[in-house]
């Protein structure tokens, strides 16, 4: 355990920095422009010059994008490659066999929602809801699905589950785990039952709750016209693409298990089939315009990868000063991250304890989700839970686990309506009306999660 300190100015200015950025993202406001404010003060009192507090602003930033680099370009490599299924029609190859199981309402369910839940794994939710609704919606009415139900099912499985474990891709986690000062294999071992609990829960009692209004019941939806708008007949090239893909990715899911690869290592494997699986379709596809158009795939999803996470990068840059990464930040002469601080003398001056602790990550997780991105609270929530964990000897990964399954579960599109909107686009329902939907689910699901949590600190 640390030994306590003594706060300065510095701490309780970082401490308002905090409270005044958990505020803004509260009122549903962006942070980035608190944030830099605040990085440029702390600069200006930790350093003693405006110019150091101007090198403050830029050094977190940097830092920040260093730490988030490996993800953002994995999301953006996995992104082109969904481009190129899309443009060829592999996609919709891919996903038809599925129709021919898709009965009953409520197998179509399960179906829609497992779907949703192995894409979002491999391509991340935001372009999966695009891929699986556009394609497997039409199936799921035609076999007497309610949209909204749909929406539920697409919605948990996807932006909730898979996004909150997110252990392919490996964003989340990534993130998580550089702010709370752990490596990611020990985060996604250690916090493996949060995840599978809070998934399950959910998912289950979603189920459960709504399995007597699944079926359409004589309603009339209008149907989404992408089956018809469809090709009869596909290229040799979307074929190919169609059955490489599922073949290439499950390869790589055995590599992992034999050879016992995570972190960067299973990150970098499904990075580099996905630019390969891209580069041989567009070949294949395309041709003699293969060449420019890998380079369309690429900048399409740097742009997205980009977009969704610069500003992740700012405020990561600000909480990264609450953790270790004060010292390559802002110097030597600071060893100790300013919310590890606070945390010590937390422990030391008020009755804090391992629930307690359990407690703040969730509230944190819930106010900091509210801005409806999931991601901009995860350099918090891991930070906090390398502060409390050394401050009250808990496990450092199962706090920040609760701390990113909360935050994402609320801000990640499955709670706040305006997170929600993707989604209930392509299903054609309100947000509102399937955020209702979602609260009750979600709410056992975290309630049941704490408790597991609390046993397992």
């Amino acid at each position: 355990m640390q030994e306590l300190v003594t706060l300065s100015s510095l701490h309780y200015l970082y401490l308002l920095g905090v409270i005044i950025v958990i505020i803004v993202m509260v009122a549903r406001e962006d942070t980035p422009m608190i944030c830099i404010g605040f990085l440029f003060l702390l600069g200006f009192v930790g350093r003693g010059s405006i110019i150091g507090g101007i090198e403050t602003v830029f050094q977190a930033i940097l830092y920040a994008a260093k730490e988030f680099m490996e993800i953002i370009a994995t999301i953006a490599l996995v992104t082109a490659f969904s481009k190129c299924l899309i443009e060829l029609g592999s996609d919709y190859l891919l996903m038809t066999p599925m129709s021919r199981i898709m009965k009953k309402p409520s197998i179509t369910w399960w179906i829609l929602g497992i779907t949703m839940f192995f894409f979002s794994l491999f391509l991340w939710p935001s372009p999966a809801v695009a891929l699986v609704g556009a394609i497997m919606l039409p199936f799921a009415i035609k076999a007497g699905l309610k949209p909204l139900a749909a929406a539920i099912a697409m919605n948990l499985f996807g932006h909730g589950f898979a996004l909150s474990y997110d252990f392919v891709i490996q964003g989340a986690p990534a993130i998580s785990a550089s702010a709370a000062g752990i490596s990611v294999a020990d985060f996604l071992k250690e916090g493996r039952p949060i995840f599978l609990v809070m998934g399950i829960v959910t998912i289950v009692t979603a189920f459960l709750l709504n399995r007597k209004h699944l079926s359409l019941s004589g309603e009339l939806v209008e149907e989404p016209d992408t089956i018809s708008s469809r090709p009869s007949r596909f290229s040799k090239a979307a074929v190919f693409l169609a059955v490489l893909t599922p073949i290439a990715f499950l390869g790589d899911i055995v590599v992992m298990i034999l050879f016992d690869l995570n972190g960067t290592s299973a990150t970098s494997i499904v990075s580099g089939t996905a630019l390969l699986l891209m580069c041989v379709g567009a070949f294949f596809g395309f041709r003699k315009k293969s060449l420019s158009k890998v380079t369309s795939y690429i900048t399409e999803g740097f742009s997205f990868a980009i977009r969704i996470f610069a500003p992740v990068i700012i405020i990561g840059a600000f909480f990264f000063l609450g953790g270790n990464g004060i010292t390559e930040i802002m110097g030597e002469q600071f060893q100790s991250g300013l919310l590890n601080d606070w945390a010590v003398w937390l422990a030391e001056n008020a009755p804090l304890n391992k629930y307690a602790a359990a407690v703040i990550e969730v509230i944190a997780g819930a106010l900091t989700g509210m801005d409806g991105s999931g991601f901009s609270g995860l350099p918090l929530t891991g930070s906090l839970a390398q502060t409390f964990g050394y401050a009250v000897n808990a496990s450092i990964p199962v706090l920040a686990a609760l701390g990113q399954v909360t935050t994402i579960f609320v801000g990640g599109g499955t709670l706040v309506p305006w997170g929600l909107i993707p989604v209930a686009a392509i299903c054609n329902v309100s947000p509102i009306e399937l955020a209702r939907k979602n609260i009750v689910p979600v709410c056992i699901g975290l309630f049941v999660t704490f408790l597991v949590a609390c046993f397992l600190l």
